[in-house]
């Protein structure tokens, strides 16, 4: 919880949000609320922290499927390949899962292309996912093999 500050930085920046499955955290209260749900998973979830500064997260939500997310100001750097590169590590290390999945908005290039940088490959697509706010959005599935 020493951290909730500074994820609600993150988690009510609109930029960091936009492609995330919920809308920016009007309040700390819900920030509290999706860190205690993060801190008490039983999945591989882990806090990314760069120079001292916690500025995301990386991990599963429920295996098979992985994410990521940061603060804008560390995109672009490389840290999301990295701290992905030890998630899945990690859980093809301490799991069974012969695979791993991602659902991504198409109109995330950034992460669309960390993913490819990864070996996911696209699976699918679907239109009209999930409804963020008043506006629908679609999703583009990827997947890793074990191998």
């Amino acid at each position: 919880m020493a951290d909730l500050a500074a994820f609600h930085v993150i988690l009510s920046n609109p930029r960091a949000m936009r492609y995330w499955s919920t809308l920016p955290h009007e309040s700390l209260a819900i920030s509290r609320d999706w860190l205690t749900r993060m801190r008490h998973g039983t999945q591989p979830d882990f806090v990314i922290e760069h120079r001292g500064q916690v500025i995301g997260k990386a991990g599963a939500y429920g295996l098979p499927e992985v994410g990521f997310l940061l603060h804008p100001a560390a995109w672009g750097q490389g840290i999301a390949t990295e701290a992905m590169t030890a998630i899945i590590a990690h859980v093809f290390t301490v799991t069974d899962t012969d695979h791993l999945t991602a659902d991504v908005d198409p109109r995330n290039t950034a992460s669309r292309r960390v993913l490819g940088k990864l070996g996911f490959h696209e699976t699918h697509r679907a239109s009209r996912t999930f409804l963020l706010g008043d506006e629908w959005c679609d999703s583009v599935y990827y997947r890793l093999d074990r191998d």
